[in-house]
């Protein structure tokens, strides 16, 4: 309520000084959210119970290293559980519990506060921010229009068709470039054809399945080729070193390409029928993408240069995998030279660097934070030996489940590659005691590496579709629940039938 300048009287008569007139008080009515309460309070009692519990008895791995859970690795699980529980309820913004997470650790003593808060600018971050740059570039040149209305004019004005449009494109561009940046590219795009849907960006189920839809599918895709995450490289590493065999770039594609197409075709499925779009079809479309497309005009000069600068950022990260003396350059360094060529050519501007959004970067600076800490600490070690010793009596197709199973859990709570690199390489050393080969080891490790569909924080893409704010992050765990049983399903059916029939050798008998 807005109090005014008229003077007000007190209990005996006298006339009080006027308020100044810029005052505002407040509303009084809203009474406390109890949910939010609950959650916050949640939070805190996992971490409590967690932190202050007794000490955890040690686990073994098969060559009989013990591994110790410290009070600092203690700290560190009950830490995330914190995170966690306050990401996915949303209580207070998710770049703000980023923080938390990096403060926690400061005063808790967990990890020094420079490695802590350093890990907010990890590299991965920086790559994520120039993923971002690259897709406001898209957009603000036209770009993203002009792709959405050629789009749009192929697949027609059904909106299945356009769900599934769009989820191929997003899984083909995978093929050759980082599921982030790819992410970042089509979010504009995506954002260019709901406008045609729903003037007002307010959230429909067509929203939540466009945009959740293209972060499960780019993860789908990324699983099909090197050039499409970090996460395969490093793989290939560890088997390397753990087996003396090389998996070659075409190999790694022939056995993945399947799964990564039935997962794009199933995901499609999965969101018609979860999310199914309120119509079949956005009337009048091809006339007013017929008229938009008109109003663009012929290519411009800033289209084309951002086109050459993206291609040209492309094919450097690409040929990192080939060209040795590339191999020892960073891809967020070179990701970043873009960021720099769009300013240096004025392709963008100081008002387009303020509107990155902050709040997406915190959050991976944070999910980068509790990664590491979980690593370092050792506490993902730990879990990794737990879960893996519970499976070292399983037959072939039980242990090798079990680890896609732990592998999918874990990629949902910390970065893929520090996921796979505590896995992997104790999976590889249980597998001959159990007659598994190592193949089917690392490719089902791989598959569900590449999909976390639960979290946010468990890939780029997921939250850069969140930007959209057709879902809410509880939307996005509870529609990612039936697609990680789904993901599993797969995995399954490919580990027990599919990739035996292609050659792969599955058990060592």
């Amino acid at each position: 309520m807005r109090l005014g300048n008229k003077g007000n009287m007190d209990h005996a008569g006298q006339s009080l000084p006027p308020m100044p007139p810029d005052i505002h008080v407040a509303p009084t009515g809203k009474g406390i959210d109890k949910k939010r309460l609950a959650c916050i309070l949640l939070g805190f009692a996992l971490f409590g119970i967690v932190y202050f519990s007794p000490a955890w008895p040690s686990v073994f791995d098969p060559s009989g290293k013990e591994f110790v859970l410290t009070h600092e690795a203690k700290a560190a699980l009950g830490l995330f559980l914190l995170a966690a529980v306050w990401w996915v309820f949303e209580v207070i913004p998710i770049g703000v519990t980023s923080i938390a997470i990096g403060t926690a650790q400061a005063l808790l003593l967990i990890r020094p506060v420079e490695v802590a808060f350093g890990n907010f600018m990890a590299p991965s971050v920086w790559f994520i921010i120039g993923s971002v740059v690259i897709g406001m570039a898209f957009t603000r040149t036209g770009l993203t229009r002009r792709m959405a209305y050629g789009m749009l004019s192929i697949v027609g004005d059904r909106t299945s068709m356009i769900y599934l449009g769009s989820f191929v494109m997003t899984a083909a561009m995978t093929l050759i470039m980082a599921h982030t940046a790819v992410a970042a590219a089509i979010f504009p795009l995506l954002m260019a054809i709901y406008a045609l849907y729903e003037d007002d960006h307010k959230p429909t189920r067509f929203g939540k399945g466009l945009f959740m839809g293209m972060a499960f599918v780019a993860g789908a895709g990324s699983i099909i080729t090197l050039l499409g995450a970090a996460r395969g490289a490093i793989a290939i590493e560890f088997f390397l070193k753990a087996t003396g065999r090389e998996i070659t770039f075409f190999e790694l594609s022939y056995y993945m390409l399947p799964v990564g197409a039935l997962m794009v075709f199933l995901l499609w499925g999965f969101f018609m029928i979860f999310f199914k779009p309120e119509r079949k079809r956005i009337s009048g479309l091809k006339e007013r993408v017929r008229t938009l497309k008109s109003h663009l005009g012929p290519t411009r000069k800033t289209e084309i240069l951002t086109l050459v600068i993206v291609a040209v950022t492309i094919i450097a990260i690409s040929l990192k995998s080939f060209v040795e003396p590339l191999k020892v350059l960073d891809k967020s360094g070179i990701m970043l030279l873009s960021t720099l060529a769009f300013f240096l050519f004025r392709i963008l501007s100081l008002k387009d660097l303020e509107e990155i959004p902050w709040n997406i970067v915190l959050l991976f600076g944070g999910a980068m934070s509790i990664g590491y800490c979980l690593y370092d600490t050792g506490a993902a070690a730990w879990l990794a030996i737990s879960w893996l010793g519970m499976l070292h009596n399983a037959g072939w197709f039980l242990f090798v489940i079990g680890i896609a199973l732990f592998v999918m859990i874990m990629t949902n709570l910390i970065m893929n590659v520090a996921a796979i690199a505590i896995t992997l390489p104790v999976a590889l050393v249980i597998a001959p005691y159990l007659g598994v080969a190592p193949e089917v080891v690392l490719f089902a490790s791989l598959v569900t590496a590449g999909m976390p569909f639960l979290f946010l924080v468990g890939a780029a893409p997921n939250a850069i579709a969140y930007e959209s704010r057709q879902f809410t992050t509880g939307e996005f765990f509870l529609a990612g629940i039936p697609a990680s049983i789904m993901l599993m399903l797969v995995v399954g059916l490919f580990t027990a039938l599919i990739w035996p029939v292609m050659g792969m050798p599955v058990t060592t008998g």
